[in-house]
């Protein structure tokens, strides 16, 4: 049985850097099953997608005193939870006392870093545990004795019809812009400034690039606790009039970049399924990206874009060397990596996937 309400409990809703939550809620709207979001904490960013407010989901939302009033009166089939730490405890907390069953996702911080103690224990009470790569899954079901069949491997979907290349009628050369203006390459990162991001790593790839008199310009696009750190290394290379800290960015925006984008990249030390990627894939533009975590499933080297060793700027910047001075490679890497999101990661895709776990759990 299909459940026809569902609710999610979230540490903060809507988080400006998980998209891919409020995306999942937009799906479920669209067919036809009610949503109730229950979050733990306001963001405490101002900053709103445009795509959240105009599917009502500020209007779906309750904050923590009233959980409970909440499912009082909505009833819900199902409670699922993103991350197995705080969203999760509560969300095993409510699926109890109102006799519902609950499932969760978990992501990367919450596997690697900061993992709850208890994770087997919260995996048994579930009605089901959902992890967003190959990866994860094989790290949980060792790190935490979980058997592989109890782990559904369900990345995020991207949305391919908001998230796609430029239109015909907005086509020209990627060596001009709209006016006909000649401009640099243009590399484009999507990510939190986040020590994990490494995107001190990036900076030193960008140098190396810089002292071999490569053409480009690179937009990093986030905000974090990094900031004052990236701005300084970034000053100390010399990368001030080529680098820039565009900060974060409504998703309309972080589209336009990446319909303008020429290659796209990401130098994490450690991912569990980066949505940023799928979302350059689906928009045509190739990758260079560190190979870890579940990144090597998302992106396949040479085909949909170049996997470097975590760590390494030079390979880094050899990689986007590559890409940048051959339009061929990229054209073909690009239309590859469309195909890919297409065929595996679109958002109706992964959710026809959650929709049939979630089927097998009701029926629990």
């Amino acid at each position: 049985m299909i459940p026809r309400r569902v609710v999610y409990v979230v540490k903060y809703f809507a988080k400006f850097s998980e998209t891919f939550i409020a995306s999942e809620l937009v799906e479920l709207q669209r067919r036809e099953i009610e949503v109730r979001i229950l979050a733990l904490h306001k963001p405490e960013a101002q900053l709103r997608h445009s795509f959240i407010t105009d599917a009502g989901l500020d209007r779906a939302t309750t904050y923590v005193e009233k959980f409970d009033d909440v499912l009082e009166k909505f009833r819900p089939d199902l409670i699922h939870a993103h991350f197995a730490t705080e969203a999760t405890t509560e969300a095993r907390r409510l699926a109890a006392r109102f006799a519902v069953p609950f499932t969760f996702t978990a992501h990367g911080y919450d596997i690697y870093s900061k993992p709850p103690s208890d994770f087997r224990d919260r995996v048994c009470a579930s009605a089901g545990l959902v992890t967003v790569s190959q990866a994860n899954a094989r790290y949980i079901s060792h790190t935490f004795d979980v058997p592989l069949d109890r782990i559904d491997i369900i990345a995020p979907g991207v949305d391919t019809s908001r998230f796609r290349p430029r239109r015909v009628g907005d086509d020209f050369p990627e060596s001009f812009n709209a006016n006909g203006v000649a401009v640099s390459p243009l590399i484009v990162c999507v990510a939190r400034y986040h020590p994990v991001k490494n995107l001190v790593l990036l900076l030193r790839a960008c140098s190396i690039l810089k002292d071999r008199g490569v053409d480009f310009r690179c937009v990093m696009i986030g905000e974090g606790s990094e900031r004052e750190a990236i701005e300084s290394v970034r000053m100390e290379l010399g990368l001030d009039k080529v680098v820039e800290l565009a900060g974060a960015a409504e998703q309309n925006q972080v589209i336009g970049f990446l319909q303008r984008a020429t290659i796209s990249v990401l130098t994490s030390d450690r991912e569990g399924m980066p949505v940023s990627l799928m979302e350059s894939g689906a928009c045509e533009v190739p990758v260079v990206a560190t190979s870890v975590g579940g990144v090597p499933e998302l992106i396949e080297h040479e085909v949909t874009g170049l996997l470097t060793p975590p760590g390494d700027a030079e390979s880094f910047a050899n990689c986007a060397q590559r890409l940048l001075s051959d339009r061929d490679l990229r054209r073909r890497m690009g239309t590859a990596a469309r195909r890919r999101i297409e065929e595996k990661f679109s958002l109706p895709r992964q959710m026809d996937r959650m929709l049939d776990m979630w089927s097998r759990c009701v029926r629990i």
